[in-house]
C-alpha cells in the first residue's frame, strides 16, 4: 500500500502539504505535526462505511427525545440532558486519578455493555468491578489496543446478537482514547494522527450502530485534553470530571453538549467504596466548617441550575515582601486581584501591603460572578478580624464603583439557604453597595 505525508495542526485540524512554523488558519506556532496516512483500504477497513442516503423531510425524522439510555446514576444523567442518545460518542477528561474510569465503570455496571480497556488487563478490571461491588452479568471486558480487533470483535455481537449471552451491546466505554491505535495511520499510539482517525472511526461505528460510546481522553499540564483540538469538536459531548485528589468532592460539568444543556453538572463523592451521587451537595462542602471565626464567609453559587453553599476562607497576614503574594485556590486570581483593588479604593483597606491567601473548601472551583461578595465579605472579615455573623449567607456580583449587582437564579438560591436554616442574607435584594454591608455586619 502507498503512503501520503501531510501536516495537521493539533490546535484546529487544518492540513497542509508543507510545513509552517505559523499555522495558517488558526495563527498558532508550532503546532503542525506530520501525518502519514495509508492509501488503499483493505475490504476489511471499509466495513464501516455509511451508505450515501437520500435527503429526509424534517418532519418525517424519528424523533430519539424519548430513545435516551438511562444510566441509573441521576447525577450523570443530569449532565447529560436525561440519559445517552444512541449513536452519541461522549468524551470525558479529567486529571490522572480523579475517578474517571472509576465513573465509567459503575456507568456499565448499571446498564451494561464492553469496556474496552488499553491501560489494564481484565483482571485489574475485575479487581476494581469487585472493589465498586459491580456484579453485573451483561458487562464484557475487552484489554485491546488494536482499533481494527476492537471494531470486529464489537461487530460480532452488532450482526449476530444472538449468539452473544449479552446480545448487542447498549453502550460501549473506550479507556483511554490515548492507548489506541489503528493501522491505516502510521505512528504510535497518543500521536496526534492516530487519536484523530481512532476518532474518526469511532464516530463512524457509533452512527451507523447507534451503539453510545463513552471514551475517556488524558488531560495536559495545562488542564487540556490531551490530542488535538479538533477531537473536542468531532465527539457530540464534553465533560470534564473536576476535583481535588485529596478532598472526597467530585465535579461532573458538560462543556459542550449536541443533545441537552451545557449549564448542569453532577456531584459525587469518592468514597471507599467507588464514587456515590451526592443528593445535599451543600452539606458536602460545608462539613467540617469552623463557626464563629474571623475570615470565613458562606457563599451560594450555582452549579448548573442546582444551588450550592461553599465556605469561602480568606486569610491575610502583613507581608514582608516587596510585592505582597497573592495566593488562591478554587477562585480566579485575576479576578481576585480585582476585588482587592474595589476594597482598597472603595473601603480604604490597606491590602496593597498584606499577603492574601483565598481558598473555596472542599476542592471545588467556583467561577461565576455570584462569587465576588462572599469573597470579599471574607477578606474584610479577615482584616477587621471580626467573623461574619453566624448563619448568613452570601451572593452577588461586586461592581468597579463597590456596587453590588443582581445575579442570575437568585430565588433558587434563597430557597437553598433557608432549607440548610441559614436565616440571615446578603444579597443584591436588600443591598446595593458594599459599604451598607459593612456598616450592618463590622460596625463595631
Amino acid at each position: 500500500m502507498k503512503t501520503r505525508s501531510s501536516f495537521v495542526c493539533r490546535e484546529c485540524g487544518y492540513e497542509t502539504t508543507e510545513w509552517f512554523g505559523k499555522c495558517p488558519n488558526c495563527g498558532k506556532w508550532n503546532t503542525l505535526v506530520e501525518t502519514t496516512r495509508i492509501i488503499g483500504k483493505s475490504e476489511k477497513e471499509k466495513r464501516f462505511v455509511q451508505r450515501v442516503v437520500s435527503p429526509q423531510n424534517l418532519f418525517q425524522i424519528r424523533s430519539l427525545k424519548h430513545e435516551r439510555l438511562s444510566t441509573n446514576i441521576s447525577e450523570f444523567d443530569r449532565v447529560l440532558g436525561g440519559g445517552l442518545v444512541p449513536g452519541a460518542v461522549v468524551l470525558i477528561a479529567g486529571d490522572p486519578g480523579i475517578g474517571k474510569s472509576t465513573l465509567v465503570l459503575s456507568v456499565l455496571g448499571k446498564i451494561g455493555g464492553v469496556y474496552v480497556t488499553g491501560e489494564e488487563s481484565a483482571e485489574q478490571v475485575k479487581l476494581r468491578a469487585d472493589r465498586l461491588k459491580i456484579k453485573s452479568k451483561d458487562m464484557l471486558v475487552l484489554p485491546e489496543t488494536n482499533l481494527e480487533e476492537i471494531l470486529d470483535s464489537i461487530e460480532k455481537m452488532v450482526e449476530k446478537p444472538s449468539d452473544s449471552a449479552q446480545g448487542k451491546p447498549k453502550a460501549v466505554v473506550v479507556d483511554s482514547i490515548q492507548t489506541i491505535h489503528t493501522e491505516t495511520v502510521e505512528g504510535s499510539a497518543g500521536a496526534v494522527s492516530q487519536i484523530r482517525q481512532v476518532t474518526q472511526e469511532l464516530i463512524k461505528f457509533a452512527k451507523v450502530t447507534h451503539i453510545p460510546i463513552i471514551i475517556i481522553g488524558h488531560v495536559t499540564k495545562e488542564g487540556e485534553i490531551a490530542g488535538p483540538k479538533l477531537l473536542e469538536h468531532m465527539v457530540d459531548v464534553v465533560c470534564y470530571f473536576e476535583g481535588e485528589r485529596y478532598h472526597q468532592g467530585r465535579i461532573l460539568r458538560s462543556f459542550k453538549n449536541r443533545f441537552g444543556p451545557t449549564d448542569e453538572a453532577g456531584i459525587f463523592e469518592m468514597t471507599e467504596a467507588g464514587l456515590a451521587e451526592v443528593t445535599n451537595p451543600s452539606k458536602l462542602f460545608l462539613e467540617g466548617r469552623v463557626k464563629n471565626v474571623a475570615g470565613s464567609a458562606i457563599g451560594v453559587i450555582l452549579e448548573g441550575t442546582r444551588p450550592l453553599l461553599v465556605e469561602i476562607q480568606a486569610l491575610v497576614v502583613s507581608s514582608q515582601l516587596a510585592l505582597p503574594r497573592r495566593v488562591v485556590n478554587g477562585f480566579d486570581y485575576n479576578r481576585l486581584q480585582v476585588i482587592i483593588a474595589i476594597l482598597q479604593k472603595r473601603l480604604n483597606l490597606p491590602l496593597g501591603s498584606f499577603d492574601v491567601f483565598v481558598n473555596v473548601s472542599g476542592g471545588i472551583k467556583i467561577s461565576e460572578p455570584a462569587s465576588d461578595l462572599p469573597v470579599a465579605l471574607s477578606l474584610i472579615s479577615a482584616v477587621k478580624n471580626q467573623p461574619v455573623p453566624e448563619k448568613t449567607a452570601v451572593f452577588g456580583e461586586l461592581g468597579l464603583m463597590g456596587e453590588i449587582r443582581r445575579v442570575p437564579g437568585e430565588t433558587g438560591r434563597v430557597k437553598e439557604t433557608k432549607r440548610l436554616g441559614l436565616t440571615t442574607l446578603i444579597t443584591p435584594a436588600n443591598y446595593t453597595t458594599l459599604s451598607q454591608v459593612v456598616n450592618d455586619l463590622f460596625a463595631k
